[in-house]
C-alpha cells in the first residue's frame, strides 16, 4: 500500500502550482554530487544490529579535545548533582504550570531561578527564561522599541557576539528597524564613535560585557549619556563573569540579557541552551514570556503563582510583548541547581580560577615568537591573540593534535584572518595550557 494518498493527477496539479514540471524538478537546487545515487536500502536489521553498526561508525570520530573554545559558549565543570536532581521525574515530566495548585514545585524552581538571575545581574526582575542568548537579545530590542515610542533606531557595538548580531538581523529583516554599528575594537567600546551615531530617533543602545573579544568594560558613562537623551541601554553579559565584574544593575542598565549555558548546561551542537532576561521595575510589564511570583493563599501559607504572562495566549495579539510561547524550564532548573550548589562564594571561586588561568595562559603565549596578545583593556577568561599566519590553518593543525585552540576570528570580522579568540575555564589545568603553548609554538615554527 502506498503511503502517498495523492493521485497522479493531484500530484501534477500541485507541481503546476509550485511551478515545477516534475518531482525531480523540485530538487533541482541540490547539486548532483550531493544527491543520493540510489534509494536501494539494505535489508532490515534488528535493533541490536543497528545499534552495533552506528556505534562502530561513531567510534571513528575523535572527540577527546582539550577545549579552549569560547565565543559565548564555555566548557565549565558541572557537578554530578546537577544531572541527578534535574533528571528526577517530577522535573523532567512537568509541563507548563497553568494550574498553580498542582505546580508548586515547578513554580518555586522558576521563582528561585529568577531571583538568582536578579542577584547575579543586580536587576529588579527576571523572566522564566527564553530560548537562548541571541533570542533574548532580540526580545530586549522589542522591549526597548515598545517602551520608547516613535523611535525605530538601535545602535549596536560590534563587540557584541556576531552570532547574536546575525540572529538579530535575521529576526528583524521584515521590521522597520534601523541599525547602526559602532566599529569594532579589541578593547572597550569606542565612546566617541558611539555617541556620534546617537540621534533623536535612537531607541536603544546594545552593549556586551565582557565583549566578544573578552574585554571588560564599565559602561556607566555610556548609560548616563544615553539616559540624558531618553535612550535605553541593553547589555548582554556572561553570567560567570558577573561574580567578579561590576554588574549591569550598578551601571544603570535598563535590560540585561545573556546565554545561560555556562550555568550547568553541557556544550552541545546548538542547544538546548538558556536565554536569560532581567530588567528594571519600570519596564517589568514589557518583559516577554512569563514571571513566577511568591504570595500567600487564603490560609496564609506561602505559595507560588504565574504573576505576569504578557504573551499572545493571554492578551490581545497586538498587545503581546513576544511571540515566544514557551521557556527553557528544564535548562533554567539546571541553572538554578548549579547556582544553588556553588553558592555565592563558590561562584566567585570559579570566576577567580577562570580569570587567573587565563592570565597565566596570556603569559605563556607572550613567550612564543610571532604571537601577540591583545591587551588594550582588562579581560576576564577570554582574550585575543594575533598569529603570524592564518588562524584557520593553525586551528586545523592543532585539532589534529587533540587541542581545540580557540575561535578563528576571520569568519566573523574582516581583516582578522590571523586572530584567534582563546577561552580558559576552571577546567583547564596548567598542564593543559602548557601543552597548548608548546604545541602552538611548534606549529608556528614549522
Amino acid at each position: 500500500m502506498s503511503y502517498i494518498a495523492n493521485t497522479p493527477a493531484q500530484q501534477q496539479e500541485m507541481l503546476a502550482a509550485c511551478g515545477a514540471a516534475s518531482v525531480d524538478d523540485l530538487f533541482r537546487d541540490i547539486p548532483d554530487d550531493l544527491a543520493p545515487s540510489s534509494f536501494d536500502l539494505p535489508r532490515a536489521k534488528s535493533e541490536l544490529e543497528v545499534r552495533g553498526y552506528f556505534q562502530s561508525v561513531a567510534s571513528r570520530n575523535y572527540s577527546h579535545l582539550t577545549n579552549f573554545l569560547g565565543g559565548g559558549f564555555y566548557d565549565h565543570f558541572i557537578p554530578a548533582a546537577v544531572d541527578a536532581i534535574a533528571s528526577r521525574s517530577e522535573f523532567v515530566t512537568a509541563y507548563t504550570p497553568y494550574q498553580p495548585e498542582v505546580s508548586q514545585g515547578t513554580l518555586q524552581a522558576i521563582y528561585e531561578y529568577q531571583t538568582q538571575i536578579c542577584r547575579l545581574t543586580g536587576m529588579d526582575a527576571a523572566n522564566a527564561s527564553v530560548y537562548d542568548g541571541g533570542t533574548a537579545l532580540y526580545e530586549a530590542c522589542q522591549m526597548a522599541l515598545h517602551s520608547v515610542r516613535k523611535r525605530n533606531k538601535i545602535v549596536m557595538d560590534s563587540g557584541v557576539n556576531p552570532v547574536y548580531r546575525k540572529m538579530l538581523y535575521s529576526y528583524t529583516a521584515n521590521l522597520s528597524i534601523d541599525f547602526d554599528e559602532v566599529p569594532v575594537t579589541h578593547g572597550q567600546s569606542d565612546r566617541d564613535r558611539l555617541f556620534e551615531l546617537l540621534d533623536e530617533n535612537t531607541a536603544a543602545v546594545i552593549l556586551q560585557n565582557p565583549n566578544f573579544f573578552g574585554a571588560v568594560d564599565d559602561h556607566s558613562d555610556i548609560v548616563d549619556y544615553c539616559h540624558e537623551r531618553g535612550i535605553l541601554v541593553i547589555q548582554s553579559v556572561y553570567p560567570i563573569a558577573m561574580a567578579l565584574v561590576k554588574p549591569p544593575g550598578e551601571m544603570g542598565v535598563d535590560i540585561v540579557t545573556g546565554e545561560g549555558q555556562s550555568l550547568g548546561i553541557p556544550l552541545s551542537f546548538g542547544g538546548p541552551y538558556l536565554g536569560f532576561m532581567a530588567t528594571t521595575r519600570k519596564l517589568v510589564r514589557r518583559l516577554p514570556g512569563r514571571l513566577a511570583g511568591r504570595t500567600t493563599d487564603v490560609h496564609g501559607n506561602e505559595s507560588f503563582v504565574l504573576t505576569l504572562q504578557a504573551r499572545e495566549q493571554h492578551i490581545r495579539r497586538e498587545k503581546a510583548t513576544s511571540n515566544i510561547c514557551t521557556n527553557q524550564a528544564l535548562c533554567a532548573l539546571r541553572a538554578n541547581i548549579y547556582l544553588s550548589l556553588l553558592g555565592k562564594e563558590g561562584l566567585k571561586k570559579v570566576a577567580r580560577l577562570c580569570h587567573a588561568k587565563a592570565h597565566y595562559a596570556k603569559e605563556r603565549f607572550k613567550a612564543i615568537p610571532g604571537v601577540t596578545v591583545k591587551e588594550s583593556s582588562s579581560t576576564f577568561n577570554e582574550f585575543t591573540i594575533e598569529l603570524p599566519v592564518d588562524a584557520e590553518d593553525v586551528a586545523g593543525t592543532m585539532v589534529e593534535r587533540g587541542i581545540a585552540p580557540g575561535l578563528p576570528l576571520g569568519q566573523f570580522y574582516e581583516g582578522m584572518g590571523n586572530y584567534l579568540l582563546v577561552a580558559v575555564t576552571e577546567k583547564r589545568t596548567k598542564y593543559d595550557i602548557g601543552t597548548f603553548a608548546e604545541a602552538l609554538e611548534d606549529v608556528l615554527c614549522r
